[in-house]
C-alpha cells in the first residue's frame, strides 16, 4: 500500500460516513398525527417518591403543549427581557421559561452583524422548569413578574422573581439569578406551605428543542446536535433526536450525580444539579408537526418535605453558553465532554492544551495553529522521513516496474513474483511508505477534531482576509446557485495536493494513475466548505510534507544516479 491508496481508503471511508448519515436522516420518523403526538407523561419512580407521605398523590410532569388540569386557560404571556454583559435573555411569564437567549460576544453564523442566538424560538428551543404535585405550578402555568431591575448595570448580579398563583395555601416563587461575567444562571423555587398538610413535591428541569440543524451546519462539516446525559457510572451518553423520537435512546435513568444538556456545535445548554440528591433523567418526543420533531430532555429532583406553615427551596444551575472547556470542567465533572472528540479524546485533549498554551504566548489562534502543526510535524519527522525514503526508492524503480508490467501483464502471478524479486534485490519494503503514515493518522485526526470543535476558533481572526477561523475562506466570493465559497486557502490546498501527487511514484496501472491525478481536485473541493482554521492546518502540513519529501527524494535519486 502506498500513500495514494491510503488517501483513496480515507476518501472511501469518509464517503461511507456521509452515506450513512444521509440514510439516517432519510429514515427519520415522519411527522405524526395529532393523536400520535401525545407522549407518555414522565413521573418519578417509587424510589424517588420514598420521602413523600402515603396520602400524597403520584405526581406527574405535565406534557408540553397541554395545559395543567388544575388550571384554567392562561392569560396571554408576557416576555421579560434581562440584559447582562454576556447575554440578553427573554423569560416568558407562561411557565417562567427562558424562551430566547442571545449571546453578546458571539456573532451569528451567517450574518456577522447579528449576535448569535442560542435558545431560539425558531428551533422551539426553551429552558423549562416546574414543580410536580397537585396544584403546583409547572411550565404551562401563568406567572407574574415582580418589580425589579432588568439590566445588570454596574452590579455583580441581578434577580428576576416570578410569582405563581397561590393554590391550596401554597405560594411558589421562581427566582432567576444572573451574574456578571458568567454564563451560569441559578434557578430557584421558593415554596411557602401555607396549607394545613405537609408538602412533598418534586421539581423538573427540561430543555426542549426541535431537530432542525443549527445555522451553518453542512454536509461537509457535520457535528453532533442533540441531548446528552452524564453520570459517574455511565459517563457521557449522547441521545439523538431520532432515537428519542422512536423511544430508543439509551441512557442512565437514575443516579445520585450527573447533569443533562442540549448540545450543538460550539455551544451547550445544561441543567447541572448541585449536591448528591437522587435524580431521574428522561427524554421524550413532545410534538412533531410540519416535518419537524420536537423533543424534551430533562431531569427530576426531589424537594425536601415542607411542613405546614414552613418554607423550603429547590435550586439548580443552568449553564447556557459557549463550550469553553476550562469553565465547563470547573462547573461539573464531565461537562467538558460536550466538546466531543470521541475515542480520540486521550490524544485530542493534550493537543488542545498545547494549542491553548501556544495561543497564550502568541495571542493569535491562526499563528497558534501554524506553530502547533510545525511542532507535531517535527515530532513525527523520523517516521515521515522513513515513509518518504521508501517512496523515493519506489520512484527510482518505477521504470523497471513498468517494464515488468509490459512483459508479464497477462500473467498476474508471474508479475507479482518478479516484482517481489525486484523489491528484495533493491531492499525496498512496499509497505514502507504506508506504515509510518498510519502511525501518524490518529494524531492528525485528533487535531482535526480539536480545530473543528474548539469554540475559541469562532470569530477568531488570523491574517488579512481571514477574520473567522471557524468559517470558510471566501476571499474570492461565493458561486451563485451552488453556494460554494471560493477562497485562497482551499486553492493552495488543492495546489499542494497536486505537487504531492507528482512527488509520489507513478502507479504502474494507467487507470490508477489517472485516478490519482484527479484526486486533488475531487478531494480538494470539499475543503472549500471547511472552516478556515482546518484548511490552514492542512495547507501548512502539506507544505512541510512537500519540503521534506522533495529533499529526501532529491537525495535518494541523486545517490541512485551516482551508483
Amino acid at each position: 500500500m502506498d500513500t495514494r491508496r491510503l488517501i483513496l481508503l480515507m476518501i472511501f471511508s469518509f464517503s461511507l460516513v456521509m452515506l450513512w448519515d444521509a440514510w439516517e436522516k432519510h429514515n427519520q420518523p415522519k411527522a405524526p398525527t395529532a393523536a400520535e403526538a401525545v407522549a407518555s407523561t414522565p413521573q418519578p419512580t417509587a424510589s424517588l417518591q420514598a420521602a413523600a407521605p402515603a396520602a400524597t398523590p403520584t405526581p406527574t410532569v405535565p406534557q408540553a403543549g397541554a395545559a395543567p388540569a388544575a388550571a384554567a386557560a392562561p392569560a396571554a404571556a408576557e416576555t421579560v427581557r434581562i440584559k447582562t454583559d454576556l447575554y440578553t435573555a427573554d423569560v416568558s411569564t407562561l411557565g417562567g421559561d427562558i424562551v430566547r437567549l442571545e449571546l453578546a460576544r458571539y456573532s451569528a453564523t451567517g450574518d456577522k452583524s447579528r449576535p448569535f442566538v442560542l435558545i431560539d424560538p425558531a428551533h422551539r428551543y426553551a429552558a423549562q422548569s416546574g414543580l410536580i404535585g397537585e396544584g403546583l405550578p409547572n411550565h404551562r402555568s401563568q406567572f407574574v413578574a415582580l418589580p425589579g431591575a432588568r439590566e445588570i448595570g454596574d452590579g455583580d448580579k441581578l434577580e428576576l422573581q416570578l410569582q405563581a398563583e397561590e393554590s391550596n395555601g401554597v405560594k411558589v416563587t421562581k427566582v432567576y439569578t444572573f451574574r456578571r461575567g458568567s454564563y451560569q444562571i441559578d434557578v430557584r423555587h421558593e415554596i411557602v406551605n401555607g396549607g394545613a398538610q405537609p408538602l412533598a413535591a418534586h421539581a423538573y428541569y427540561q430543555l426542549q428543542r426541535n431537530d432542525t440543524a443549527p445555522e451553518g451546519e453542512s454536509a461537509m462539516v457535520m457535528t453532533f446536535t442533540g441531548a446528552a446525559v452524564y453520570t459517574e457510572a455511565e459517563k457521557y451518553q449522547k441521545l439523538t433526536f431520532a432515537d428519542i423520537a422512536k423511544d430508543k435512546a439509551k441512557f442512565a435513568k437514575t443516579a445520585e450525580d450527573g447533569w443533562l444538556a442540549m448540545v450543538q456545535h460550539y455551544f451547550v445548554s445544561a441543567w447541572v444539579p448541585q449536591g448528591k440528591d437522587k435524580r431521574e433523567f428522561y427524554a421524550r418526543k413532545v410534538e412533531g408537526n410540519g416535518g419537524e420533531t420536537v423533543v424534551a430532555a430533562g431531569l427530576i429532583l426531589p424537594v425536601a418535605p415542607i411542613a405546614a406553615g414552613e418554607a423550603g427551596t429547590q435550586s439548580i444551575t443552568l449553564y447556557a453558553g459557549p463550550q469553553e472547556q476550562a469553565t465547563l470542567k470547573k462547573l461539573a465533572a464531565g461537562l467538558d465532554l460536550v466538546v466531543d472528540y470521541g475515542w480520540l479524546t486521550v490524544i485530542a485533549a493534550p493537543i488542545f492544551w498545547v494549542l491553548q498554551a501556544i495561543h497564550t504566548l502568541v495571542g493569535n489562534w491562526g499563528w497558534a495553529i501554524i506553530l502547533l502543526t510545525i511542532g507535531i510535524k517535527a515530532i513525527f519527522y523520523p517516521l515521515s522521513a522513513a515513509s518518504y525514503k521508501s517512496m523515493a526508492k519506489m520512484r527510482t524503480i518505477t521504470p523497471r516496474l513498468m517494464q515488468l508490467k509490459e512483459r508479464f501483464g497477462d500473467d498476474k502471478a508471474r508479475l507479482n513474483q518478479e516484482m517481489m524479486k525486484l523489491y528484495q534485490t533493491e531492499k525496498i519494503n512496499p509497505l514502507g511508505g504506508c506504515l509510518p503514515i498510519l502511525v501518524q493518522i490518529p494524531v492528525f485526526i485528533a487535531l482535526y477534531w480539536v480545530l473543528l470543535g474548539a469554540v475559541e476558533m469562532r470569530d477568531a481572526p488570523w491574517l488579512g482576509w481571514i477574520t473567522d477561523l471557524s468559517s470558510p475562506d471566501t476571499l474570492f466570493g461565493v458561486i451563485p446557485g451552488l453556494g460554494m465559497p471560493i477562497g485562497l486557502l482551499p486553492i493552495l490546498m488543492v495546489a499542494s495536493m497536486i505537487i504531492q501527487t507528482r512527488l509520489n511514484p507513478t502507479p504502474p496501472d494507467p487507470i490508477q494513475a489517472k485516478v490519482m491525478m484527479m484526486m486533488p481536485f475531487i478531494f480538494g473541493i470539499m475543503f472549500f466548505w471547511f472552516p478556515s482554521g482546518l484548511v490552514l492546518y492542512w495547507v501548512v502540513n502539506n507544505i512541510l510534507s512537500i519540503a521534506q519529501q522533495w529533499q529526501i527524494t532529491r537525495m535518494i535519486e541523486g545517490a541512485a544516479k551516482k551508483s
